[in-house]
């Protein structure tokens, strides 16, 4: 199965809170998605890229909260595009 970046967001928002700045890390949601870190890692720097989570250099990651947002909006189809 390919892991999409929303899966990546998703899996995030339910591993970390943005108000109580709760993080989770890099090879939790690897493991917990049954993907490598490397793929969570490009997936990651995109989504950061869009504000939508925030990574930390010791591995730590957490959703933001326009990254909550974002998944409350609740559409059926999510189009994350970063600058790359």
């Amino acid at each position: 199965m390919s892991v999409t970046r929303q899966v990546v967001l998703e899996q995030l928002a339910r591993a970390s809170d943005a108000d109580q700045r709760e993080t989770t890390t890099k090879a939790a949601l690897a493991a917990t998605l049954n993907t490598d870190e490397g793929t969570i890692e490009s997936h990651l720097a995109g989504l950061a890229t869009c504000e939508l989570v925030r990574t930390h250099p010791d591995g730590r990651v957490r959703i933001t909260i326009t990254g909550e947002e974002l998944l409350a909006l609740d559409a059926d189809e999510l189009v994350i595009v970063d600058s790359e």
